[in-house]
């Protein structure tokens, strides 16, 4: 009877032994689960907000009416302390190239030359003399042409964009090159002296308000206005039958401006 007993007990145990090991043998064949492999995407390149670019304006000035003088009063028969009165300039227009840099949607900055047509001057000199010009009263008779080049830097803030429309402000600074021509005047010297043109370098400023409209990626169409200051100008020295010397002085010249140009974007 105890033999039968442990003969079942063994028959059991081994029945248990062999399906452990089977389960183990199936466990060992069954196909290991690795987690999935997510691949992340690569990132996509941001829009290039900045570059070079290049400018060409044109424009129209409008000119305040600038302060003449004689620099010296005794020269021939000048009235009225040399001072000029009812001064005025008459518009010119002006061509401009430029080269700049955007340096994102909201700051850009460029270099601008300009180069504006002879704009005629006209004014009133008094003379107190009857030779050679009359004498005792004012004479409409003082006559020049004053051409501008201009060199600035500037520099812009944009101001966001309005369903396309992209307004801005902007200041510059630089330089400025005014030359007189074609002067004329009623008021000579006996000895027949005339003056002649005669050329000066300034310091310029200017301040901007416009508008950009884009016409594609790169090309984009520019309205402006531009308050301008070019500094003075002058007229050549003359000399006259006393020893006088003297050249007329135009003062404080400025300009309200309305441009259209384009912007080429290089990249």
């Amino acid at each position: 009877m105890r033999s039968l007993t442990t003969n079942l007990s063994l028959a059991v145990a081994a029945t248990f032994g062999l399906a452990a090991l089977s389960g183990a043998v199936r466990a060992a064949d069954m196909p290991v689960e690795y987690p999935p492999i997510i691949e992340a995407p690569e990132p996509m390149p941001l829009p290039a907000v900045g570059g070079w670019y290049l400018r060409g304006d044109i424009g129209y000035k409008y000119y305040q009416a600038p302060k003449g003088s004689a620099s010296n009063p005794d020269w021939g028969s000048i009235g009225n302390n040399g001072q000029l009165a009812n001064e005025k300039m008459l518009g010119a227009a002006d061509i401009g190239v430029g080269a700049g840099y955007k340096f994102n949607d909201y700051l850009r900055a460029d270099l601008t030359l300009d180069y504006e047509t002879p704009a005629k001057f006209k004014g009133s000199l008094y003379c107190d003399s009857a030779l050679p010009c009359g004498g005792g009263a004012w004479l409409d008779s003082e006559r020049a042409k004053i051409s501008a080049w201009s060199a600035l830097a500037n520099v812009y803030a944009d101001l966001g964009d309005f369903h396309g429309l992209k307004p801005y402000i902007g200041a510059g600074a630089g330089a400025s090159y005014l030359r007189t021509s074609s002067v004329q005047s009623s008021n000579e010297d006996t000895s027949g002296a005339k003056m002649k043109g005669d050329g000066k370098w300034n310091f310029a400023w200017a301040l901007m308000a416009g508008v950009e409209y884009p016409i594609s990626d790169r090309l984009s169409l520019d309205l402006g206005y531009r308050y301008l200051n070019l500094g003075d100008a002058r007229t050549g020295s003359v000399t006259d039958g006393s020893g006088n010397v003297t050249h007329m002085d135009y003062k404080d010249i400025t300009a309200h401006e309305v441009r259209v140009g384009l912007r080429y974007y290089l990249n």
